[in-house]
Protein backbone atom coordinates (compact mmCIF):
# COMPACT_ATOMS: atom_id res chain seq x y z
CA UNK A 1 0.00 0.00 0.00
CA UNK A 2 1.28 3.48 -0.86
CA UNK A 3 1.55 6.18 1.76
CA UNK A 4 -2.00 7.05 2.78
CA UNK A 5 -1.57 10.82 2.62
CA UNK A 6 0.26 10.63 -0.72
CA UNK A 7 -2.92 9.25 -2.30
CA UNK A 8 -4.53 12.67 -1.89
CA UNK A 9 -1.78 14.53 -3.74
CA UNK A 10 -2.55 16.12 -7.12
CA UNK A 11 1.10 16.80 -7.86
CA UNK A 12 1.81 16.89 -11.58
CA UNK A 13 -1.85 17.00 -12.62
CA UNK A 14 -3.89 19.70 -14.28
CA UNK A 15 -7.34 20.68 -13.04
CA UNK A 16 -9.82 22.80 -15.00
CA UNK A 17 -12.35 24.63 -12.83
CA UNK A 18 -15.32 25.99 -14.76
CA UNK A 19 -17.14 28.70 -12.82
CA UNK A 20 -13.83 29.21 -11.05
CA UNK A 21 -14.51 32.90 -10.50
CA UNK A 22 -17.42 32.17 -8.15
CA UNK A 23 -17.35 31.70 -4.40
CA UNK A 24 -17.32 27.90 -4.39
CA UNK A 25 -15.34 27.47 -7.60
CA UNK A 26 -12.57 29.74 -6.36
CA UNK A 27 -12.21 27.80 -3.11
CA UNK A 28 -12.03 24.51 -4.98
CA UNK A 29 -9.51 25.89 -7.47
CA UNK A 30 -7.31 26.99 -4.59
CA UNK A 31 -7.67 23.60 -2.89
CA UNK A 32 -6.58 21.77 -6.03
CA UNK A 33 -3.65 24.14 -6.51
CA UNK A 34 -2.40 23.78 -2.95
CA UNK A 35 -2.62 19.99 -3.34
CA UNK A 36 -0.11 20.25 -6.20
CA UNK A 37 -2.19 20.60 -9.35
CA UNK A 38 -1.78 23.16 -12.06
CA UNK A 39 -5.10 24.98 -12.26
CA UNK A 40 -6.92 26.49 -15.23
CA UNK A 41 -9.54 28.89 -13.87
CA UNK A 42 -12.36 29.48 -16.36
CA UNK A 43 -15.36 31.73 -15.95
CA UNK A 44 -17.86 33.70 -17.99
CA UNK A 45 -16.32 36.77 -16.37
CA UNK A 46 -12.72 36.78 -17.56
CA UNK A 47 -11.72 39.38 -14.97
CA UNK A 48 -12.99 37.16 -12.14
CA UNK A 49 -11.01 34.20 -13.48
CA UNK A 50 -7.94 36.38 -13.84
CA UNK A 51 -8.21 37.57 -10.25
CA UNK A 52 -8.37 34.03 -8.88
CA UNK A 53 -5.52 32.85 -11.13
CA UNK A 54 -3.30 35.72 -9.97
CA UNK A 55 -4.08 34.89 -6.33
CA UNK A 56 -3.07 31.28 -6.92
CA UNK A 57 0.12 32.30 -8.70
CA UNK A 58 1.12 34.31 -5.63
CA UNK A 59 0.66 31.12 -3.60
CA UNK A 60 3.07 29.25 -5.87
CA UNK A 61 0.44 27.50 -7.99
CA UNK A 62 0.83 27.15 -11.75
CA UNK A 63 -2.43 28.84 -12.72
CA UNK A 64 -3.99 30.36 -15.82
CA UNK A 65 -7.19 32.27 -16.55
CA UNK A 66 -9.66 31.56 -19.33
CA UNK A 67 -13.01 32.94 -20.40
CA UNK A 68 -15.81 30.52 -21.21
CA UNK A 69 -19.56 30.36 -21.67
CA UNK A 70 -20.50 26.84 -20.59
CA UNK A 71 -23.62 26.97 -22.78
CA UNK A 72 -21.61 27.69 -25.94
CA UNK A 73 -19.99 24.61 -27.50
CA UNK A 74 -17.62 26.73 -29.57
CA UNK A 75 -16.53 28.70 -26.50
CA UNK A 76 -15.92 25.45 -24.62
CA UNK A 77 -13.77 24.14 -27.47
CA UNK A 78 -11.79 27.38 -27.50
CA UNK A 79 -11.29 27.16 -23.74
CA UNK A 80 -10.12 23.56 -24.07
CA UNK A 81 -7.50 24.54 -26.63
CA UNK A 82 -6.32 27.41 -24.46
CA UNK A 83 -5.91 25.10 -21.48
CA UNK A 84 -4.01 22.50 -23.52
CA UNK A 85 -1.69 25.15 -24.94
CA UNK A 86 -0.84 26.32 -21.44
CA UNK A 87 -0.90 23.07 -19.45
CA UNK A 88 -0.55 20.39 -22.17
CA UNK A 89 -3.05 17.97 -20.65
CA UNK A 90 -6.18 17.79 -18.48
CA UNK A 91 -6.59 15.34 -15.61
CA UNK A 92 -9.49 16.86 -13.65
CA UNK A 93 -12.59 18.78 -14.67
CA UNK A 94 -14.53 20.43 -11.87
CA UNK A 95 -17.66 22.16 -13.15
CA UNK A 96 -18.88 24.73 -10.63
CA UNK A 97 -20.95 26.68 -13.16
CA UNK A 98 -24.64 26.87 -12.29
CA UNK A 99 -27.11 28.65 -10.08
CA UNK A 100 -30.72 29.72 -9.73
CA UNK A 101 -32.72 32.54 -11.30
CA UNK A 102 -35.70 34.46 -9.95
CA UNK A 103 -37.79 33.55 -13.00
CA UNK A 104 -37.74 29.87 -11.97
CA UNK A 105 -38.53 30.53 -8.30
CA UNK A 106 -42.00 30.85 -6.81
CA UNK A 107 -42.78 33.75 -4.49
CA UNK A 108 -45.69 35.77 -3.13
CA UNK A 109 -45.77 37.59 -6.45
CA UNK A 110 -45.07 34.69 -8.78
CA UNK A 111 -46.99 31.42 -8.55
CA UNK A 112 -45.85 28.12 -10.03
CA UNK A 113 -48.56 28.45 -12.67
CA UNK A 114 -47.08 31.73 -13.84
CA UNK A 115 -43.39 30.83 -13.92
CA UNK A 116 -42.19 31.99 -17.34
CA UNK A 117 -40.85 29.40 -19.73
CA UNK A 118 -37.78 31.56 -20.27
CA UNK A 119 -36.85 31.39 -16.59
CA UNK A 120 -37.35 27.65 -16.39
CA UNK A 121 -35.34 27.06 -19.55
CA UNK A 122 -32.53 29.28 -18.32
CA UNK A 123 -32.07 27.46 -15.03
CA UNK A 124 -32.40 24.02 -16.62
CA UNK A 125 -29.92 24.88 -19.35
CA UNK A 126 -27.44 26.50 -16.98
CA UNK A 127 -27.33 23.66 -14.45
CA UNK A 128 -27.81 20.56 -16.62
CA UNK A 129 -26.45 21.45 -20.04
CA UNK A 130 -23.86 24.01 -18.98
CA UNK A 131 -23.22 22.61 -15.52
CA UNK A 132 -22.63 19.05 -16.70
CA UNK A 133 -23.45 17.78 -20.19
CA UNK A 134 -21.78 20.14 -22.65
CA UNK A 135 -18.47 20.51 -20.76
CA UNK A 136 -18.40 16.75 -20.24
CA UNK A 137 -18.64 16.27 -24.00
CA UNK A 138 -15.86 18.73 -24.80
CA UNK A 139 -13.40 18.13 -21.95
CA UNK A 140 -14.34 14.47 -21.50
CA UNK A 141 -13.31 13.72 -25.08
CA UNK A 142 -9.87 15.20 -24.39
CA UNK A 143 -9.55 13.24 -21.14
CA UNK A 144 -10.73 9.93 -22.63
CA UNK A 145 -7.36 9.45 -24.31
CA UNK A 146 -5.34 9.88 -21.10
CA UNK A 147 -3.48 6.62 -20.30
CA UNK A 148 -3.72 7.57 -16.62
CA UNK A 149 -7.44 8.33 -16.89
CA UNK A 150 -9.13 11.38 -15.44
CA UNK A 151 -11.84 12.70 -13.15
CA UNK A 152 -14.98 14.70 -13.88
CA UNK A 153 -16.68 16.37 -10.92
CA UNK A 154 -20.07 18.05 -11.02
CA UNK A 155 -21.98 20.09 -8.46
CA UNK A 156 -25.38 18.74 -7.48
CA UNK A 157 -27.44 20.06 -4.56
CA UNK A 158 -29.52 19.27 -1.50
CA UNK A 159 -32.42 20.08 -3.79
CA UNK A 160 -31.64 16.96 -5.80
CA UNK A 161 -31.97 14.78 -2.68
CA UNK A 162 -35.03 16.46 -1.17
CA UNK A 163 -36.90 18.92 -3.40
CA UNK A 164 -36.92 22.29 -1.68
CA UNK A 165 -39.85 24.69 -1.68
CA UNK A 166 -39.85 27.61 -4.15
CA UNK A 167 -36.84 26.59 -6.27
CA UNK A 168 -38.84 24.57 -8.78
CA UNK A 169 -36.54 24.75 -11.80
CA UNK A 170 -33.33 24.48 -9.80
CA UNK A 171 -34.50 21.35 -7.97
CA UNK A 172 -35.43 19.65 -11.23
CA UNK A 173 -32.14 20.62 -12.87
CA UNK A 174 -29.94 19.45 -10.01
CA UNK A 175 -31.84 16.15 -9.76
CA UNK A 176 -31.00 15.69 -13.44
CA UNK A 177 -27.32 16.46 -12.73
CA UNK A 178 -27.25 13.70 -10.11
CA UNK A 179 -28.83 11.25 -12.52
CA UNK A 180 -26.45 12.24 -15.31
CA UNK A 181 -23.48 11.76 -12.97
CA UNK A 182 -24.35 8.10 -12.55
CA UNK A 183 -25.14 7.62 -16.23
CA UNK A 184 -21.88 9.15 -17.42
CA UNK A 185 -19.83 7.25 -14.86
CA UNK A 186 -21.13 3.93 -16.20
CA UNK A 187 -20.82 4.99 -19.84
CA UNK A 188 -17.23 6.20 -19.59
CA UNK A 189 -16.05 3.24 -17.51
CA UNK A 190 -17.56 0.74 -19.92
CA UNK A 191 -16.62 2.51 -23.15
CA UNK A 192 -13.33 4.25 -22.32
CA UNK A 193 -11.84 2.50 -19.30
CA UNK A 194 -12.22 2.27 -15.56
CA UNK A 195 -9.67 5.00 -14.89
CA UNK A 196 -12.05 7.67 -16.21
CA UNK A 197 -14.31 8.47 -13.26
CA UNK A 198 -17.32 10.74 -12.68
CA UNK A 199 -18.71 11.91 -9.33
CA UNK A 200 -20.52 14.89 -7.85
CA UNK A 201 -20.69 17.00 -4.71
CA UNK A 202 -24.06 17.90 -3.20
CA UNK A 203 -23.38 21.00 -1.09
CA UNK A 204 -25.71 21.86 1.72
CA UNK A 205 -26.41 25.54 2.28
CA UNK A 206 -23.56 27.88 1.45
CA UNK A 207 -24.11 31.60 1.03
CA UNK A 208 -23.36 32.49 -2.59
CA UNK A 209 -24.25 35.31 -4.96
CA UNK A 210 -27.04 33.14 -6.38
CA UNK A 211 -28.89 32.31 -3.17
CA UNK A 212 -28.09 35.18 -0.82
CA UNK A 213 -31.34 36.97 -1.70
CA UNK A 214 -33.32 33.96 -0.49
CA UNK A 215 -31.45 33.42 2.77
CA UNK A 216 -30.60 36.90 4.07
CA UNK A 217 -32.32 40.28 4.16
CA UNK A 218 -30.74 42.65 1.66
CA UNK A 219 -30.55 45.68 3.96
CA UNK A 220 -29.98 44.19 7.41
CA UNK A 221 -28.10 41.04 6.49
CA UNK A 222 -30.26 39.13 8.99
CA UNK A 223 -31.58 35.69 8.14
CA UNK A 224 -34.87 35.46 6.29
CA UNK A 225 -37.47 33.01 7.57
CA UNK A 226 -36.17 30.56 4.97
CA UNK A 227 -32.63 31.05 6.22
CA UNK A 228 -33.71 30.46 9.82
CA UNK A 229 -35.52 27.26 8.82
CA UNK A 230 -32.41 25.96 7.06
CA UNK A 231 -30.19 26.58 10.07
CA UNK A 232 -32.77 24.94 12.33
CA UNK A 233 -32.67 21.83 10.10
CA UNK A 234 -28.88 21.71 9.86
CA UNK A 235 -27.58 19.76 12.90
CA UNK A 236 -24.24 21.59 12.78
CA UNK A 237 -26.16 24.85 13.12
CA UNK A 238 -24.47 26.96 10.46
CA UNK A 239 -24.10 27.60 6.74
CA UNK A 240 -21.21 25.91 5.02
CA UNK A 241 -17.96 27.73 4.35
CA UNK A 242 -16.46 27.37 0.85
CA UNK A 243 -13.40 25.59 2.24
CA UNK A 244 -15.70 22.91 3.72
CA UNK A 245 -16.00 21.46 0.20
CA UNK A 246 -12.28 21.18 -0.45
CA UNK A 247 -11.49 17.98 1.44
CA UNK A 248 -14.25 15.99 -0.25
CA UNK A 249 -13.33 17.38 -3.65
CA UNK A 250 -9.67 16.44 -3.14
CA UNK A 251 -10.71 12.92 -2.19
CA UNK A 252 -12.84 12.55 -5.32
CA UNK A 253 -10.21 14.11 -7.59
CA UNK A 254 -7.30 12.06 -6.29
CA UNK A 255 -6.17 8.44 -6.26
CA UNK A 256 -7.64 8.16 -2.77
CA UNK A 257 -11.00 7.49 -4.46
CA UNK A 258 -9.67 5.43 -7.38
CA UNK A 259 -12.44 2.81 -6.92
CA UNK A 260 -15.22 5.38 -6.55
CA UNK A 261 -17.38 6.47 -9.47
CA UNK A 262 -21.01 7.39 -10.07
CA UNK A 263 -21.77 8.79 -6.61
CA UNK A 264 -23.11 12.07 -5.23
CA UNK A 265 -21.59 13.05 -1.89
CA UNK A 266 -23.55 15.36 0.46
CA UNK A 267 -21.44 18.03 2.20
CA UNK A 268 -24.25 19.52 4.23
CA UNK A 269 -23.63 19.67 7.99
CA UNK A 270 -26.11 16.84 8.47
CA UNK A 271 -29.06 18.49 6.69
CA UNK A 272 -29.90 15.41 4.60
CA UNK A 273 -29.74 13.12 7.65
CA UNK A 274 -32.11 15.15 9.85
CA UNK A 275 -35.82 14.34 9.81
CA UNK A 276 -36.71 17.45 11.78
CA UNK A 277 -37.59 15.41 14.87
Amino acid sequence: MTDALAQFSLQGRTAVVLGGGGVLGAALAEGFGLAGAGVAVADLRREAAQGIAEKLQKEGVEASAHSVDVLDREALEKCLQGVLERHERIDILLNAAGGNVAGATTSENLSFFDLPREGLEKVLDLNLLGGAMLPAQVFGRAMAGNPQGGVLLFISSMSALQPLTRVCGYSAAKAAVSNFTGWLAVHLAQEYGAKLRVNALAPGFFLTDQNRYLLTEEKSGQLTERGKTIIAHTPMGRFGQPEDLVGTALWLASDASRFVTGIVVPVDGGFSAFSGV
